[in-house]
């Protein structure tokens, strides 16, 4: 191939993308229609935000509760656990502890007997227990519940704190700390709070500098991130609505926000990009619109389709994160597809030129000249063979760390340990294994109190400490009516490793069926988060290939029904596939084996947060489709106008360079701000998008996509004869 042939042809007048012919697909129906009806189309946007989130405001937002999350066993315990009417009270303690002094010494004593008194004269708390003493001698447990809903404990804490430093101050020759559920939950909603809030409020205003740089004009970059912001809080109030049926994970409005503004501006770069090429090639303000709402719209209409249902597979899993991650996702993309396809058509046709509004100097340019992507493209299209080979070893061999991957909740591990109260949780986890995060084993009978039950605890006891991977202090609780008890007992590990997942197997599969299985007429069931962890990774294993088969089953006959070929269609599922491993490896890399631990200021662990990969396929696998539903759109343009296939390949991959390029920097920086939260799950949340992004709209889309498809030549387009009935599509 010449070099000549990289470079565009004089285009005759019949092959202008902006002929006037009128465009027939539904995204250029809808756009002739809001460009017609303008007012009606922006008011109608600008009503159904305020209404929506009106609607957030007036009804509130359902939140998932605990007894919303889990699976198998654990979830099987915690319901029982909810069921017996025990008293909902919030667990803290208070570690003494001694580098010389025993706890039979006279001062630890004392020292422990004050800090009883201190706590109980707050009248903030009750159940005082003094009992636990570490193996070694040289550190007790003092434990209490706080009084009232543990809801607000937070608000009559603060006492109780000031209680346990003042005994601190009389026994300096000693170290007194608490922790508990309050203290920790305060100290990472301290971090957590502020620093989402922070990622929030940072993403905009990189986002609109990125967007001033990829258009070179003010009003041109301020239009995608209005209605990406638009759309977002649109969805809040679809959220409070939806969250009667899914409850709402915390965690889900950040996230949308950051999706919200990811593809929201995507779909307007796509739109305005292709607009503004259309205007510099010399077409009407009209045709210019029309053609890039049947080109552009149009592949936003399928990107949106293709992200709604990747995300839709998550429903699959059955269990409350992913469903609640997913109806976020699906809600904001949605909103923002169906704002790209109407409003903006319609704000558009009322600016004509006036978009370019603003312009910066040495940024504005209607048509990027995309020299570095002709480059690229002139090295690989000579050598498509070898730079598909380059390009595919790279990918295959950073997938290849992805084979270890070892999934596991995060709990409090995944947590900055700057706090002192988490700084505290791992002195007494350290004194007292799993103490500070005991397994919980249930106990259903008609009278658990009864001499078989009883007995049983009993040899469940001597039992459960035998095995050296469950320690003290072992707890037992029964409730009002005495039909069921619930045993705490300590498990080691840091209990979210191998250690404590085996000691849960342990406790499983041995101890209770030798103590607690014996009685006839009890149930007995185990929870905690070593225990929720075992049974969220079982469920996983078992939804994976569901979610997976469902994803890449409606993806294919999208793509088919799409482009009209098996072969384009089983290519953009392999590369996505690709990029997804890809990303995977690198994840393994920087957060199991920490690599990156350094660089992202978090503790390695030697796992991955066990809901991130496939959170990640579903998420990427859509995102990822964004750029090669509209790469492929614009090389089966120059396809169906009758250009070779490697011509309408390099052509395709030109035109849409500048603006992919846009929206994945968009992406990427979006993302990243994710790496600076204080969790180490969204730290690789933010990893894994960011580099799956970039890993995708370089290496997949500007080598490995145009070399393939330029080996493959017209076998590209083959679509059996018996697949004939499908529609045609105008892609032009």
């Amino acid at each position: 191939m010449t070099t000549s042939m990289l470079r565009p042809p004089a285009i005759r007048p019949d092959e202008n993308l902006t002929s006037h012919r009128r465009p027939r697909n539904l995204a250029a129906t809808i756009a002739r229609f809001s460009a017609r009806h303008r007012a009606t189309a922006i008011v109608g946007w600008l009503l159904f935000v305020v209404v929506a989130t009106a609607l957030s405001a007036v009804i509130g937002t359902i939140g998932a509760e605990d007894s919303d999350y889990g699976n198998g066993e654990s979830k099987r315990a915690q319901q029982i656990i909810d069921a017996a009417g025990f008293p909902d009270r919030a667990g803290e303690m208070v570690i003494v502890q001694s580098g010389t002094l025993t706890a039979d010494s006279i001062e630890f004593q004392t020292a422990v007997r004050d800090v009883a008194a201190a706590v109980e004269a707050t009248g903030q708390v009750e159940n005082v227990n003094t009992d636990a003493v570490s193996e070694d001698g040289r550190s007790a447990l003092v434990t209490f519940a706080m009084k009232g809903d543990p809801e607000t404990a937070a608000d009559r804490i603060e006492p109780v704190h000031d209680a346990v430093s003042g005994v601190q101050e009389r026994h300096p020759d000693l170290m007194i700390a608490q922790t508990g559920e309050v203290s920790v939950d305060e100290a990472i909603d301290s971090q957590v709070e502020g620093a989402l809030a922070t990622m929030s409020m940072l993403s905009l205003p990189v986002t609109l500098g990125i967007l001033l740089v990829a258009f070179g004009a003010l009003l041109a970059a301020v239009i995608p991130l209005g209605l990406a912001v638009t759309a977002f809080l649109a969805s809040l109030g679809l959220l409070a609505a939806s969250s009667r049926l899914f409850p709402a994970d915390t965690t889900v409005t950040h996230l949308m926000l950051l999706m919200g503004l990811a593809v929201g501006v995507d779909y307007c770069l796509f739109y305005i990009r292709r607009e503004r090429e259309e205007r510099a090639a010399g077409a009407s303000p009209e045709q210019a619109l029309a053609t890039a709402a049947a080109t552009s719209g149009r592949s936003v209409l399928i990107s949106a389709i293709t992200v709604v249902i990747a995300m839709s597979g998550m429903f699959l899993t059955q269990d409350t994160t992913f469903i609640s991650l997913a109806t976020g996702t699906i809600l904001v993309v949605a909103v923002a597809a169906i704002g790209s396809l109407t409003v903006l058509p319609a704000i558009l046709a009322k600016l004509g030129d006036r978009v370019d509004l603003g312009r910066i100097p040495g940024l504005y340019r209607r048509q990027s000249n995309g020299r570095f992507w002709r480059f690229v493209l002139r090295v690989v299209l000579r050598r498509p063979g070898i730079s598909a080979a380059l390009a595919a070893g790279a990918l295959i061999a950073l997938a290849l760390p992805a084979l270890g991957m070892r999934p596991a909740s995060d709990g409090i591990e995944g947590v900055k340990h700057d706090k002192a109260a988490i700084k505290t949780y791992d002195q007494v986890q350290a004194a007292f294994p799993g103490g500070a995060d005991p397994a919980t084993v249930v106990i259903k009978a008609p009278d658990v109190t009864g001499p078989a039950v009883t007995a049983a605890i009993a040899d469940f006891k001597v039992k459960a400490l035998a095995t050296g991977q469950l320690h003290e202090p072992i707890t037992v609780e029964v409730n009002p009516d005495r039909t069921v008890a619930r045993v705490g007992i300590g498990l080691s590990g840091t209990g979210t490793d191998k250690v404590s997942e085996d000691a849960v197997r342990t406790l499983r599969d041995d101890v209770i069926p030798g103590s607690l299985g014996s009685v006839d007429g009890a149930e007995v069931a185990v929870t905690g988060g070593a225990a929720q962890s075992v049974d969220f990774n079982h469920a996983l294993t078992r939804s994976v290939p569901l979610v997976f088969a469902f994803v890449l089953g409606l993806a294919f006959v999208l793509l088919l029904v799409s482009f009209r070929s098996v072969v384009v269609a089983v290519t953009a599922i392999v590369l996505n596939l690709l990029s997804v491993a890809a990303a995977y490896g690198a994840l393994v890399l920087a957060f199991q084996h920490g690599w990156g631990s350094g660089l992202m200021d978090f503790q390695e662990r030697g796992t991955i947060t066990s809901w991130i990969p496939l959170f990640l396929f579903v998420i990427l696998f859509g995102l990822s489709m964004d750029y090669h539903v509209f790469v492929l759109s614009r090389i089966r343009e120059g396809y169906d106008r009758g250009w070779p296939t490697k011509l309408a390949v390099s052509r395709g991959i030109q035109s849409t360079a500048g603006v992919i390029t846009s929206a994945a920097v968009v992406m990427v920086a979006v993302f990243a701000l994710f790496t600076t939260a204080p969790l180490t799950a969204m730290k690789e949340m933010g990893f894994g998008l960011a580099i799956a992004v970039l890993i995708d709209a370089t290496i997949v889309r500007a080598v490995l996509l145009p070399s393939v498809m330029a080996l493959l030549g017209e076998r590209n387009w083959y679509l059996p004869r018996w697949l004939g009935w499908l529609p045609r599509l105008s892609h032009n």
